[in-house]
């Protein structure tokens, strides 16, 4: 288990492989972001994308899942306090496969709970050209193993 003590700012890690297809992509936007180049590839040849595409909050779900099965997996995290700077970089299609690439920004210890830690990890989607599809900085709750008193 890797606790606030283990981290370091600068660590950097590369993991997981999603690939996304046009049925979730569509089962996701009608229930949450029903806009017609989500949930309907005639009507999306004719939006700006000119396919079907993934919503933003689906490819950031997608990278949510990555990470749960990555890092977070392994460590002692206690949630989030949020995200800051989520970017929309490029489309996803039906059959690109996402990967997530992580790099710690700062981290520092709460000061009304010693318990825990915040960390700030920049988070990149990026599909299967090495393009980015999606960027944010995740602020992460990670529990210290030695708590000062």
């Amino acid at each position: 288990m890797q606790y606030y003590e283990d981290i370091e700012i600068g660590d950097t890690r590369e993991f997981g492989e999603y690939t996304v297809t046009a049925d979730e992509i569509v089962e996701f936007a009608e229930q949450y972001d029903p806009q017609p180049f989500h949930t309907d590839a005639d009507a999306a040849e004719e939006s700006a994308f000119g396919e079907l595409v993934a919503s933003g909050w689906h490819t950031a779900s997608m990278c949510m899942r990555l990470l749960v099965d990555g890092p977070i997996d392994d460590r002692a995290s206690m949630g989030a306090r949020g995200v800051d700077e989520l970017r929309w970089k490029r489309p996803v299609k039906p059959g690109d496969t996402l990967t997530v690439r992580t790099e710690i920004l700062d981290k520092r210890v709460s000061e009304s709970d010693q318990k825990r830690g915040y960390v700030d990890t920049h988070v990149e989607g990026y599909n299967q050209d090495g393009d980015v599809v999606v960027s944010f900085i995740a602020l992460g709750m990670i529990e210290r193993r030695e708590p000062e008193q």
